[in-house]
């Protein structure tokens, strides 16, 4: 079992699709893109979820983090709270969906190409669950992310900006949850890379 490098967190590893695969195990991309006001009440909601979650797998769940929008408090947000899960080996399914579904999960997405990220959906309240290993820079960059959002109010103003303005433009064009994430990239990708300036994981050419 390897950790991320620095390489690794700073590098954002966009892997396509494979040729005749598909990541959708049930359903597709989400066409609610509402952006509502930030909600107190979301912490509250991911530590009742995250209960569940240790309930069913017990020490299988090695982190269970609340990350995303919804962690950050003031921030506007689509009212799904995100939850990463980090587990010995997301490949062996069985060792932790039957229990995760058996609380009312159900598995969506998997990526095996991807860092074996899967994805289940919750819902009461609606949550998106991102299992991966514990070799995976993308927990430690939804950390970092999360973090410098809390303790930064103007890298915060601007990202909530981005966030209603791709909201408005993809539900103007009928798009899905998909789309409008790629609206807010570019922001989203500034913002990654002042935060992992300040947190010295810049690596210099």
């Amino acid at each position: 079992m390897s950790v991320p490098t620095r390489a690794d967190i700073v590098t954002f590893h966009d892997a396509p699709v494979p040729p005749g695969a598909t990541p959708w195990v049930a359903g597709g991309p989400s066409p609610d893109v509402a952006v509502v006001p930030a909600d107190p009440a979301w912490p509250a909601h991911f530590e009742e979820v995250a209960a569940r979650i240790r309930g069913a797998l017990g020490w299988r769940a090695l982190v269970v983090e609340h990350v995303g929008s919804t962690a950050v408090p003031g921030l506007p947000a689509k009212p799904v709270i995100d939850i990463d899960l980090v587990v010995a080996e997301p490949a062996e399914e069985s060792a932790y969906v039957p229990a995760l579904e058996a609380v009312g999960f159900v598995l969506r997405v998997r990526e095996p190409w991807w860092f074996e990220h899967r994805l289940l959906r919750g819902a009461d309240p609606a949550t998106h669950l991102h299992v991966f290993g514990p070799d995976s820079p993308e927990t430690v960059r939804h950390r970092i992310f999360r973090d410098w959002l809390r303790g930064n109010p103007d890298e915060r103003e601007r990202y909530a900006a981005a966030k209603l303005a791709a909201s408005a433009a993809a539900s103007a064009a009928g798009e899905h949850g998909m789309q409008y994430n790629a609206r807010k990239e570019r922001v989203v990708r500034e913002i990654y890379a002042r935060a992992f300036t300040a947190a010295g994981l810049t690596i210099d050419p």
